[in-house]
């Protein structure tokens, strides 16, 4: 959780399983105070909050990222998610083309 990602950072995070949260950095500042404090910091992905002591803050996120945070997939998982279709088509090219 912090204020903001450089750009290569950010999209890195996604591609290994790391949900970076941008929020204000008033937010941050209050979250911090309640972690120093010994409190508990939960992120719910799913509801898009973060809870922090008895406050809440809404956060944005893609919704295509979301799914693959949610499901656990990262580039190969979403390529095997198409196997059915990958298959598919090449049955297809052998029989089409099968001098390729």
């Amino acid at each position: 959780i912090a204020p903001s990602y450089a750009d290569i950072f950010y999209n890195n995070c996604f591609k290994n399983g790391i949900l970076p949260l941008a929020l204000p950095q008033s937010d941050v500042d209050l979250i911090m105070e309640d972690a120093k404090a010994g409190l508990d910091v939960t992120v719910d992905l799913e509801s898009q909050i973060v809870r922090s002591g008895n406050r809440q803050f809404k956060f944005d996120i893609e919704p295509f990222r979301k799914h693959c945070l949610m499901n656990g997939l990262d580039d190969i998982g979403l390529t095997l998610e198409k196997v059915a279709a990958i298959e598919s088509y090449e049955k297809k090219m052998a029989t089409d083309r099968p001098w390729l």
